[in-house]
């Protein structure tokens, strides 16, 4: 897959950094902003007026407090790479909400393009891990980056495997705050055996369980197909499965007992259609022309193209108008511009506004819905 891209200017990348770590905004709102700014440094101009329209209050880093992220990232390894730039992992530009900047440690040398990801149960048994170190050693045998969650059990075991042919860790948490504390060690040697660590998160973030699911996206969103070795009905395997269909890539489940709770939901995921597999070939066989960047499954998050400011705001009864025609069911931005007869330009511009609020959600790139 090309590797093209604009490397941002240190200034670009501070601006970048101030901008998706000011309150209220996420993956969706900072690119609406830079698409209708024209950069993240005309966004941070006109943001504080903005946000004092809306009256939200939010905090917007400073100049200085970006750039100590940025130097103390670099002392721990790392560097902030944006979606923009060749480094950019490129499976991961073609996710809902893909994070405008990730954190990465090592993986200099990966073929990003070209990865799996292995996940499971923390409390896997002992076949399951053996089956996960299989599949990860064939995976990397096939010149594979095996990507995984850094979580106890399958994730451990299927980075131990593939520690010579290269893996990525993607991190619920910042570069400095690896969890679980008894993987420390095994990120170490990831980066140290030219794999990855990943994460979008702040420095000195420590993960909640919220973050997790947020992770998973990632875990998914690096990777042409999922395979679940082992996972209970309920677990964050069966939502990074959930996530990865929802990105239109491949699940693959391992069968296990109808007696063993750790085998429920892989089992249940081939009831759904998730491709069962035996082994390693049945991943290669089915990936062999997986490529997002020629499939017209793959779309970009919905954004309209820049057009020239318009003289007038949008008024309280376009707002209102807007507000009606959404639900807490998820539709197409395209369907609500058609039922209010909005222009686009507006439509983004209260879109925007709304999501600074915290009043609308985004899913699947191209679907908005009120927050409950």
């Amino acid at each position: 897959m090309a590797r093209d891209g604009i490397v941002l200017t240190p200034s670009q990348r501070t601006a970048w950094l101030r901008l998706i770590r000011t309150d209220n905004i996420g993956p969706q709102t900072f690119r609406q902003l830079i698409n209708r700014e024209g950069s993240a440094e005309a966004a941070l101009a006109g943001l504080p007026d903005l946000l004092k329209r809306l009256g939200t209050p939010a905090r917007i880093p400073s100049i200085a407090e970006a750039e100590d992220e940025i130097a103390a990232t670099e002392r721990l390894g790392g560097r902030f790479v944006g979606s923009s730039e060749p480094d950019y992992p490129p499976l991961l530009r073609y996710i809902s909400g893909a994070p405008p900047l990730v954190t990465i440690a090592g993986g200099h040398n990966l073929d990003w393009g070209h990865s799996v990801a292995i996940v499971g149960a923390r409390n896997a048994s002992t076949a399951g891990q053996k089956f996960a170190q299989m599949l990860a050693v064939d995976l990397g045998g096939a010149r594979y980056t095996v990507v995984s969650g850094l979580a106890r059990g399958i994730d451990t075991a299927a980075h131990r495997a593939a520690l010579r042919t290269g893996t990525v860790a993607v991190l619920a948490g910042g570069l400095n705050h690896i969890y679980p504390s008894e993987n420390i060690s095994l990120a170490h040697q990831i980066v140290e055996n030219g794999g990855a660590l990943l994460t979008e998160m702040p420095l000195g973030w420590e993960p909640r369980a919220r973050d997790f699911p947020r992770r998973n996206r990632l875990v998914s969103g690096l990777s042409l197909g999922t395979v679940v070795v082992e996972a209970a009905k309920r677990s964050g395997s069966l939502i990074t499965a959930r996530l990865a269909l929802e990105q239109n890539r491949e699940v693959f489940a391992v069968p296990g007992s109808p007696l063993d709770p750790r085998a429920e939901g892989g089992n249940a995921l081939i009831q759904q259609g998730a491709k069962l597999i035996t082994g390693a070939a049945d991943v290669i066989e089915t990936l062999r022309e997986a490529d997002p960047s020629r499939s017209s499954l793959f779309e970009p998050d919905w954004l309209p193209e820049r057009e020239v400011a318009e003289a007038a705001a949008p008024s309280s009864d376009e707002r209102a108008r807007l507000i009606e025609a959404l639900s807490l069911t998820p539709i197409p931005v395209d369907d609500v511009i058609k039922s209010t007869g909005i222009t686009i330009s507006r439509v983004q511009t209260l879109l925007l506004e709304l999501d600074l609020e915290g009043r609308v959600e985004w899913s699947s790139g191209q679907l908005v819905a009120l927050r409950p």
